[in-house]
């Protein structure tokens, strides 16, 4: 026997930029966002801290781009050559995702 029932459901209909505040959806895609996420355990100085941080696609290369930068004035005067070029960068034409998610 089929029993049947309405039941609600919580899903996400839009997650908003943390940075410039603007949706992330794109029309006909979905929504498209990075997360820069952080869980500090023990010995560190913000022990039991977790953060998460949604961004537009703008502000997620924004962001990469500084880190890149920061990166880079920390080498300045070391002797390796680094090309950061693909700084972050884990995966490439992976379009579904299906090269093995870093998502948790």
């Amino acid at each position: 026997m089929k029993i049947t029932a309405m039941e609600q459901t919580e899903s996400v209909s839009d997650v908003l930029c943390d940075v410039c505040g603007e949706s992330t959806r794109i029309e006909g895609y979905g929504l498209q966002f990075g997360t820069l996420r952080a869980s500090w355990g023990y010995g560190s100085n913000h022990d039991g801290e977790r953060y998460e941080v949604h961004l537009c696609e703008g502000c997620f290369f924004r962001t990469i781009s500084g880190l890149r930068r920061e990166r880079m004035v920390n080498l300045m005067f070391s002797d390796d050559d680094q090309d950061l070029s693909d700084f972050g960068l884990v995966a490439r034409d992976d379009f579904f995702d299906d090269m093995g998610s870093t998502r948790s």
